[in-house]
Protein backbone atom coordinates (compact mmCIF):
# COMPACT_ATOMS: atom_id res chain seq x y z
CA UNK A 1 0.00 0.00 0.00
CA UNK A 2 1.47 3.52 -0.54
CA UNK A 3 1.91 5.90 1.76
CA UNK A 4 -0.33 8.24 -0.12
CA UNK A 5 -3.23 5.95 -0.52
CA UNK A 6 -6.16 6.16 1.81
CA UNK A 7 -6.27 3.67 4.30
CA UNK A 8 -9.54 2.45 5.57
CA UNK A 9 -11.34 0.41 8.42
CA UNK A 10 -11.40 -3.30 7.36
CA UNK A 11 -11.87 -2.60 3.94
CA UNK A 12 -13.83 0.96 3.17
CA UNK A 13 -12.19 3.63 2.35
CA UNK A 14 -12.73 6.48 5.09
CA UNK A 15 -10.76 10.32 5.35
CA UNK A 16 -9.98 11.75 8.35
CA UNK A 17 -10.48 15.27 7.81
CA UNK A 18 -14.01 16.09 5.68
CA UNK A 19 -14.38 19.28 3.70
CA UNK A 20 -15.70 21.42 6.87
CA UNK A 21 -13.02 20.34 9.22
CA UNK A 22 -10.18 21.43 6.01
CA UNK A 23 -12.40 25.00 5.91
CA UNK A 24 -11.80 25.20 9.79
CA UNK A 25 -8.08 24.42 9.25
CA UNK A 26 -7.66 26.82 6.51
CA UNK A 27 -9.03 30.04 8.43
CA UNK A 28 -6.68 29.24 11.21
CA UNK A 29 -3.28 27.61 10.33
CA UNK A 30 -0.37 28.75 11.26
CA UNK A 31 -1.46 31.20 13.61
CA UNK A 32 -4.62 30.19 15.56
CA UNK A 33 -6.04 27.40 17.09
CA UNK A 34 -9.47 25.65 15.75
CA UNK A 35 -11.56 22.79 16.71
CA UNK A 36 -12.05 20.73 14.00
CA UNK A 37 -13.98 16.98 13.11
CA UNK A 38 -12.65 13.94 12.44
CA UNK A 39 -13.00 10.52 11.17
CA UNK A 40 -10.70 8.49 13.29
CA UNK A 41 -12.41 7.88 15.96
CA UNK A 42 -13.10 4.28 15.95
CA UNK A 43 -10.39 3.32 14.07
CA UNK A 44 -8.72 -0.36 15.14
CA UNK A 45 -5.23 0.98 15.53
CA UNK A 46 -6.33 3.33 18.34
CA UNK A 47 -8.05 1.44 20.13
CA UNK A 48 -6.67 0.44 23.91
CA UNK A 49 -5.84 -3.25 23.32
CA UNK A 50 -3.65 -2.68 19.91
CA UNK A 51 -2.29 0.83 21.83
CA UNK A 52 -0.65 -1.64 24.84
CA UNK A 53 0.45 -4.14 21.86
CA UNK A 54 2.08 -1.00 20.49
CA UNK A 55 3.77 0.12 23.23
CA UNK A 56 5.04 -3.11 24.76
CA UNK A 57 6.91 -3.46 21.25
CA UNK A 58 8.47 0.10 21.15
CA UNK A 59 11.93 1.18 23.03
CA UNK A 60 11.69 2.65 26.34
CA UNK A 61 13.75 5.72 24.99
CA UNK A 62 9.92 6.67 23.20
CA UNK A 63 8.03 6.00 26.20
CA UNK A 64 6.82 8.37 29.10
CA UNK A 65 4.61 7.86 31.67
CA UNK A 66 3.95 8.90 35.14
CA UNK A 67 1.34 9.72 37.37
CA UNK A 68 -1.16 12.22 36.45
CA UNK A 69 -2.08 13.96 39.93
CA UNK A 70 0.11 16.80 39.14
CA UNK A 71 -0.23 20.52 39.54
CA UNK A 72 -0.59 22.77 36.19
CA UNK A 73 2.88 23.70 36.72
CA UNK A 74 6.03 21.13 37.60
CA UNK A 75 9.59 20.95 37.09
CA UNK A 76 10.38 17.91 34.77
CA UNK A 77 12.93 16.56 37.49
CA UNK A 78 10.00 16.97 40.22
CA UNK A 79 7.50 14.78 37.97
CA UNK A 80 6.57 11.22 39.98
CA UNK A 81 6.83 7.97 38.90
CA UNK A 82 3.66 5.70 39.19
CA UNK A 83 5.78 2.86 40.37
CA UNK A 84 4.03 0.57 37.59
CA UNK A 85 5.73 -0.91 34.03
CA UNK A 86 4.16 0.61 31.25
CA UNK A 87 2.15 -2.76 30.19
CA UNK A 88 0.43 -2.63 33.32
CA UNK A 89 0.54 0.92 33.02
CA UNK A 90 -1.45 0.92 29.79
CA UNK A 91 -3.78 -2.25 30.80
CA UNK A 92 -4.75 -0.76 34.42
CA UNK A 93 -5.24 2.94 33.24
CA UNK A 94 -8.92 3.26 34.27
CA UNK A 95 -7.42 3.34 37.83
CA UNK A 96 -3.91 3.57 38.10
CA UNK A 97 -4.44 7.57 37.80
CA UNK A 98 -1.34 7.46 35.29
CA UNK A 99 -0.75 9.44 32.01
CA UNK A 100 1.41 8.21 29.28
CA UNK A 101 2.35 9.17 25.75
CA UNK A 102 3.89 7.19 22.80
CA UNK A 103 6.23 8.83 20.79
CA UNK A 104 7.27 8.49 16.94
CA UNK A 105 4.73 5.99 16.42
CA UNK A 106 5.17 6.47 12.56
CA UNK A 107 8.44 4.55 13.41
CA UNK A 108 5.64 1.55 13.12
CA UNK A 109 4.44 0.98 9.38
CA UNK A 110 1.08 0.62 10.15
CA UNK A 111 1.06 3.94 12.12
CA UNK A 112 2.74 5.71 9.57
CA UNK A 113 0.36 4.67 7.09
CA UNK A 114 -2.38 6.13 9.40
CA UNK A 115 -0.51 9.59 9.56
CA UNK A 116 0.91 9.88 6.24
CA UNK A 117 -3.15 9.61 4.88
CA UNK A 118 -4.29 12.09 7.31
CA UNK A 119 -1.91 14.45 6.96
CA UNK A 120 -1.92 14.09 3.22
CA UNK A 121 -5.61 15.66 3.11
CA UNK A 122 -4.05 18.89 4.86
CA UNK A 123 -0.57 19.19 2.82
CA UNK A 124 -1.95 21.48 0.05
CA UNK A 125 -3.49 23.71 2.02
CA UNK A 126 0.00 23.73 4.83
CA UNK A 127 1.91 24.16 1.34
CA UNK A 128 0.55 27.09 0.15
CA UNK A 129 1.16 28.70 3.99
CA UNK A 130 4.20 27.47 5.24
CA UNK A 131 5.83 25.76 2.86
CA UNK A 132 6.32 21.59 2.52
CA UNK A 133 5.41 19.21 5.71
CA UNK A 134 8.70 18.64 7.51
CA UNK A 135 9.65 16.10 10.08
CA UNK A 136 6.01 14.69 10.31
CA UNK A 137 5.71 12.20 13.75
CA UNK A 138 3.08 11.10 15.41
CA UNK A 139 2.20 10.48 19.19
CA UNK A 140 -0.54 8.84 21.21
CA UNK A 141 -1.49 9.44 24.50
CA UNK A 142 -3.35 7.85 27.17
CA UNK A 143 -4.76 8.94 30.60
CA UNK A 144 -6.60 8.02 33.24
CA UNK A 145 -9.86 9.38 34.41
CA UNK A 146 -8.82 13.19 36.20
CA UNK A 147 -5.71 13.01 35.41
CA UNK A 148 -3.50 16.72 34.29
CA UNK A 149 -1.15 16.96 31.49
CA UNK A 150 1.17 20.14 32.84
CA UNK A 151 1.51 23.78 30.95
CA UNK A 152 3.95 23.62 28.59
CA UNK A 153 4.78 24.45 24.90
CA UNK A 154 5.54 22.10 21.94
CA UNK A 155 8.03 23.10 18.71
CA UNK A 156 5.81 21.43 16.30
CA UNK A 157 2.57 22.33 14.38
CA UNK A 158 -0.17 19.90 15.58
CA UNK A 159 -3.48 18.59 15.32
CA UNK A 160 -4.54 16.87 18.57
CA UNK A 161 -7.41 14.66 17.43
CA UNK A 162 -9.78 13.05 20.78
CA UNK A 163 -10.34 8.86 20.65
CA UNK A 164 -11.84 7.93 23.07
CA UNK A 165 -13.48 9.57 26.26
CA UNK A 166 -13.59 13.52 26.36
CA UNK A 167 -10.73 15.78 27.50
CA UNK A 168 -10.24 20.04 28.05
CA UNK A 169 -7.59 21.97 26.28
CA UNK A 170 -6.85 25.27 27.76
CA UNK A 171 -4.94 26.97 24.82
CA UNK A 172 -2.89 29.94 25.00
CA UNK A 173 -2.14 33.09 22.63
CA UNK A 174 1.38 32.33 20.97
CA UNK A 175 3.78 35.54 21.09
CA UNK A 176 2.73 35.91 25.10
CA UNK A 177 5.57 37.46 26.53
CA UNK A 178 3.50 37.33 29.86
CA UNK A 179 3.37 33.63 29.90
CA UNK A 180 6.07 32.34 27.98
CA UNK A 181 9.12 34.79 28.30
CA UNK A 182 12.00 35.58 25.92
CA UNK A 183 14.49 33.49 28.01
CA UNK A 184 11.63 30.89 27.90
CA UNK A 185 11.40 30.79 23.99
CA UNK A 186 15.35 31.26 23.90
CA UNK A 187 15.65 28.14 26.55
CA UNK A 188 13.46 25.60 24.43
CA UNK A 189 15.06 26.05 21.38
CA UNK A 190 18.47 25.60 22.74
CA UNK A 191 16.91 22.34 23.99
CA UNK A 192 15.09 22.73 27.55
CA UNK A 193 12.21 21.35 28.60
CA UNK A 194 8.90 22.04 27.45
CA UNK A 195 6.75 22.91 30.91
CA UNK A 196 6.69 26.19 31.59
CA UNK A 197 6.19 28.01 34.83
CA UNK A 198 2.21 28.78 36.17
CA UNK A 199 0.43 31.19 37.72
CA UNK A 200 -3.22 31.49 38.10
CA UNK A 201 -3.03 35.05 36.69
CA UNK A 202 -2.94 33.16 33.36
CA UNK A 203 -6.19 31.65 33.58
CA UNK A 204 -8.33 34.70 31.83
CA UNK A 205 -5.64 34.75 28.67
CA UNK A 206 -6.72 31.37 27.64
CA UNK A 207 -9.66 29.50 25.33
CA UNK A 208 -10.90 26.09 26.94
CA UNK A 209 -11.97 23.63 23.90
CA UNK A 210 -13.32 20.45 24.98
CA UNK A 211 -12.58 17.30 22.93
CA UNK A 212 -15.29 14.46 22.46
CA UNK A 213 -14.65 11.48 20.37
CA UNK A 214 -14.16 12.74 16.91
CA UNK A 215 -13.27 16.31 17.67
CA UNK A 216 -9.86 17.58 17.48
CA UNK A 217 -7.68 20.89 18.18
CA UNK A 218 -5.33 22.56 15.87
CA UNK A 219 -2.51 24.04 17.74
CA UNK A 220 -0.30 26.75 16.59
CA UNK A 221 4.00 26.29 17.40
CA UNK A 222 4.66 27.31 20.46
CA UNK A 223 1.17 27.78 21.89
CA UNK A 224 1.19 27.18 25.67
CA UNK A 225 -1.26 25.04 26.79
CA UNK A 226 -2.65 22.39 29.84
CA UNK A 227 -4.66 19.05 29.42
CA UNK A 228 -7.87 18.24 31.95
CA UNK A 229 -8.84 14.82 31.60
CA UNK A 230 -12.70 14.05 31.54
CA UNK A 231 -14.00 10.91 34.22
CA UNK A 232 -12.90 8.05 31.65
CA UNK A 233 -9.26 6.75 30.43
CA UNK A 234 -8.78 8.90 27.21
CA UNK A 235 -6.61 8.19 24.14
CA UNK A 236 -5.94 10.54 22.22
CA UNK A 237 -3.56 10.95 18.93
CA UNK A 238 -1.65 13.93 17.95
CA UNK A 239 0.22 14.25 14.42
CA UNK A 240 2.45 16.93 13.98
CA UNK A 241 4.66 18.31 11.47
CA UNK A 242 7.09 21.32 11.29
CA UNK A 243 7.60 24.40 8.25
CA UNK A 244 10.37 26.42 7.52
CA UNK A 245 8.37 29.13 9.71
CA UNK A 246 8.88 26.55 12.59
CA UNK A 247 12.00 25.82 11.97
CA UNK A 248 13.32 29.60 11.25
CA UNK A 249 11.71 30.61 14.90
CA UNK A 250 13.52 27.78 16.57
CA UNK A 251 16.60 29.41 14.91
CA UNK A 252 16.28 32.80 16.19
CA UNK A 253 15.15 32.27 19.91
CA UNK A 254 18.43 29.93 19.50
CA UNK A 255 20.07 32.44 18.05
CA UNK A 256 19.04 35.05 20.76
CA UNK A 257 20.14 32.86 23.59
CA UNK A 258 23.56 33.27 22.44
CA UNK A 259 23.42 36.63 21.78
CA UNK A 260 21.94 37.55 25.37
CA UNK A 261 24.83 35.15 26.93
CA UNK A 262 27.33 37.62 25.47
CA UNK A 263 25.40 40.44 26.13
CA UNK A 264 24.87 41.48 22.71
CA UNK A 265 21.41 42.85 20.94
CA UNK A 266 19.13 40.87 20.22
CA UNK A 267 16.89 40.23 16.95
CA UNK A 268 13.00 40.67 16.57
CA UNK A 269 11.75 37.20 16.15
CA UNK A 270 8.38 37.96 13.98
CA UNK A 271 5.38 36.34 12.75
CA UNK A 272 6.65 35.50 9.68
CA UNK A 273 10.30 34.58 10.90
CA UNK A 274 10.94 32.14 7.54
CA UNK A 275 11.62 36.33 5.98
CA UNK A 276 14.10 36.87 8.57
CA UNK A 277 16.86 36.56 6.25
CA UNK A 278 19.40 38.00 7.78
CA UNK A 279 18.76 36.88 11.36
CA UNK A 280 18.90 33.31 9.93
CA UNK A 281 22.09 34.72 8.27
CA UNK A 282 23.70 35.57 11.58
CA UNK A 283 22.49 32.16 13.77
CA UNK A 284 24.20 29.44 10.78
CA UNK A 285 27.25 32.51 11.41
CA UNK A 286 26.89 31.82 15.31
CA UNK A 287 27.01 28.45 14.65
CA UNK A 288 30.27 28.15 12.49
CA UNK A 289 31.56 30.03 15.28
CA UNK A 290 30.48 27.13 17.99
CA UNK A 291 28.73 30.21 19.94
CA UNK A 292 26.79 28.53 23.06
CA UNK A 293 24.37 29.78 24.98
Amino acid sequence: MSLHQPIGRETAEFFAFDEEAREAFAAAYPDRHAHLRHCLADHPLLSLTALAQLAERMPAERVEYNRGDLPLGIRPEDTPANGLSLGETIRTIESNGSWAVLKNVERDSAYAVLLDAALEELRPLVEARTGPMLHREAFIFITSPGSITPFHMDPEHNILLQIRSDKTMHVFPTHDEETVPPQQSESFASGGHRNLAWEDRFMDRGSAVHLAPGEAVLMPVKAPHFVRNGPSVSVSFSITWRSERSVAEGELHSLNARLRAKGLPLVTVGHKSETQWIGRALFRLVNRLGWVA
